[in-house]
């Protein structure tokens, strides 16, 4: 919807400064001087000016929010893969349930957390039951290994600061306001280069004007697609985190031999794990 009504602007702006143009022309055909052509330029300038720093200005904020979402993803998959390997050093049963924790954890994001994100920016309980589960079960570490339960604490924290940052992220950092003053700018600026169009003009200006129209509507179009990491024809994925499931989850079934997971394939808890 919001492409489709960005498109819009910009093809509207672009046909109604031609259709001034053609107006002005008609009424100045007789008349031989440049000086309302250059009057025109002088105004254009420095809304072009305005525009063009907008739309800098907008593309370095969005493309930061896209840069720390997928920094973030990369980290929370990092450190949940970190996590499991540290708990290698904890004694049972804290081990095997951390370890079962983990993997679960990571199942739940995907199917869960993922796309409740991607649609509401929002993070899903059935993935925080496993996040929860490990400061439990660092409680019952902290009496037996102080060392192991530091770390733990520490990678832990990292995994949580990622997880927080990749859901910030996942709503669009540019106020709604500023996207919209911003595409009307770049309408305002279409519109003016249209209306300024000299009246002995050639093919190749109405080209050139189609080619900046066509600029700064895909300047538009990609600022909206990476002002929302997780969705669009740029998405970050949930690659990074698929791969760590896949990778602890064989680790679990070499490190345990014939002990269950205490989920599902979905990361929902089973009945014999309660």
């Amino acid at each position: 919807m919001l492409t489709a009504i960005t498109v819009v602007i910009m093809a509207a702006a672009l046909a109604v400064g031609l259709c001034a143009n053609q107006l002005r022309r008609r009424r100045h055909a007789a008349d031989g001087s440049d000086d309302e052509e250059a009057s025109v330029s002088d105004l254009i300038s420095p809304l072009e000016t305005l525009a063009v720093l907008l739309v800098a200005f907008v593309i370095v904020v969005a493309a930061e929010s896209y840069g720390a979402a997928g920094s973030a993803v990369g980290a929370e998959a990092h450190r949940l893969d970190q996590l499991y390997e540290v708990a290698d050093y904890a004694p049972e049963p804290q081990r095997e349930r951390l370890q079962g924790a983990a993997v679960c954890y990571a199942r739940a994001i995907m199917t869960y957390e993922w796309p409740a994100m991607v649609d509401e920016g929002r993070k899903a309980p059935e993935a925080s039951v496993w996040s929860t589960d490990f400061r439990r079960h660092f409680k019952d570490l902290a009496r037996k290994d102080a060392n192991t339960f530091q770390l733990l604490v520490e990678t832990d924290d990292d995994r949580s600061v990622a997880r927080q940052t990749r859901l910030s992220e996942a709503m669009p950092a540019i106020p709604s306001v500023v996207y919209w003053f911003m595409v009307l700018s770049l309408a305002a600026t279409v519109g003016a280069f249209a209306f300024g169009l000299p009246r002995q003009r050639g093919p190749s200006h109405l080209v050139l004007l189609v080619v900046l129209a066509g600029l700064f509507t895909g300047s538009l179009l990609l600022i909206e697609d990476i002002d929302r990491p997780f969705s669009g024809q740029i998405a970050i994925t949930s690659e990074a985190m698929a791969d760590t499931a896949a990778d602890i989850g064989e680790d679990f079934t070499h490190d345990h031999p014939g002990r269950p997971l205490p989920c599902d394939a979905q990361g929902v808890r089973t009945r014999a794990a309660v």
